[in-house]
């Protein structure tokens, strides 16, 4: 594809395009390497213009662990386009993976990395203001075990990189990010600081140990109802009750997190500190070794498992074994699809197996059956200031 002034891009995507008014993502490679990488793409006609800010942002970012690089930004026809490094399945992907429910111990191992990348964007002066599953995507290859952290459209900052002077408090605002994870006081309107990120990244850790947070799935007329619902569960559920079950650190976690004063710099080293300490009483090893790793690994085992024995007895299971590796198959596959080239930047990505010289072909094709960025599930939409 061209770039413009007579330049010819290095990057070719494949027909993945959805509506004008969205964020779309489409594989793509290398054309002369064959490199495999995310693109992410927007219409220049968006109301709400946001490759070029967040560029900007992962330059910003660039060199921190668990940040993905940025390739190239530019314009296309009528598309602005960012090519990012291309990761792993996000959080989310394996969560439903391993059934919607993850260990203590992976959950622990998790917990550690995920204070780290949003103590990293803090440090550079930013809030992400998004904080959930599908924003965590895990590395490829040798850094498979690296959590990354994406999607910085709702970023914002929060002091001057320089002097460090805090944006002021103010109310009234809207609720910016997502609703099944935003803190109590995005509900409210209060301008969101570092506090927030790490209460949404509370819910987010309780999510995981749960298999879901009490305000999923409540019932109203419009999405401010919605919200509104969703506001008022969180804070009629009692820190106690929403951790009940599991180890107190937990219930401690979110008394120090809700404590922070709005432009308090929070105690990160503390927190990591809280469950690493809890993970050693525990007996837990930091092997790197996640539910989904074990799970991928028996059904490896088990399609390689001879289905006969000596004397040419078969060695089958049960239908309803059977049944469950099926459906287990069926998941790994799903996953492997999304993860073998998955979402960089902020959206799931399929490998790159054919080449497209139109991003308008492509759009025209698929804009009446692809789901925009903004859609969600029941709770997970996202609202803009």
């Amino acid at each position: 594809m061209s770039c413009g002034r007579g330049r010819e891009c290095a990057w070719s995507a494949v027909d993945d395009v959805t509506d004008a008014n969205s964020v779309s993502r489409a594989p793509g490679t290398h054309i002369k390497t064959n490199e495999e990488v995310g693109i992410k793409l927007e219409s220049c006609k968006t109301k709400h213009p946001q490759l070029l800010y967040e560029t900007r942002l992962y330059k910003i970012l660039q060199g921190g662990t668990g940040v993905p690089n940025v390739r190239w930004y530019g314009i296309e026809g009528d598309y602005n386009i960012m090519v990012m490094d291309l990761l792993g399945p996000s959080l989310e992907d394996l969560f439903n993976f391993c059934n919607r429910k993850l260990s203590l111990k992976t959950v622990l191992m998790l917990a550690d990395q995920l204070v780290s990348r949003i103590e990293y964007v803090h440090s550079k002066s930013f809030i992400h203001r998004d904080i959930k599953p599908d924003n965590f995507l895990m590395g490829l290859g040798k850094r498979a075990n690296q959590v990354n952290i994406i999607d910085f459209g709702l970023a914002k900052k929060y002091r001057d990189p320089k002097t460090h002077l805090h944006i002021p408090y103010r109310e009234n605002k809207n609720l910016t990010g997502t609703a099944r994870y935003a803190s109590i006081n995005t509900h409210v309107g209060i301008e969101q600081s570092r506090r927030d990120d790490l209460e949404s990244l509370g819910y987010v850790l309780i999510y995981f140990l749960r298999g879901s947070l009490p305000w999923q799935g409540l019932k109203a007329a419009t999405k401010k109802q919605k919200y509104e619902k969703i506001s008022e569960k969180k804070m009629t559920t009692p820190i106690e009750v929403l951790c009940k079950g599991f180890p107190p650190e937990f219930v401690t976690y979110f008394q120090v997190v809700r404590s922070l004063r709005f432009s308090d710099k929070p105690d990160y080293s503390y927190l990591r500190k809280l469950f690493r300490d809890l993970f050693i009483r525990e007996g837990y090893q930091y092997d790197y070794v996640f539910d989904w790793t074990i799970l991928k690994y028996q059904q490896t085992q088990a399609l390689t498992r001879p289905t006969a024995g000596l004397g040419g007895q078969a060695q089958a299971g049960t239908s309803g074994d059977q049944g469950d590796q099926r459906d287990t198959l069926r998941r790994q596959t799903t996953l492997e699809r999304q993860s073998s080239a998955t979402r960089a930047a902020g959206g799931k990505e399929v490998l790159a197996t054919e080449r497209s010289s139109s991003f308008a072909r492509a759009y025209e094709r698929q804009r009446s059956s692809s789901r925009p960025l903004t859609s969600r599930d029941d709770d997970g939409g996202r609202a803009y200031q």
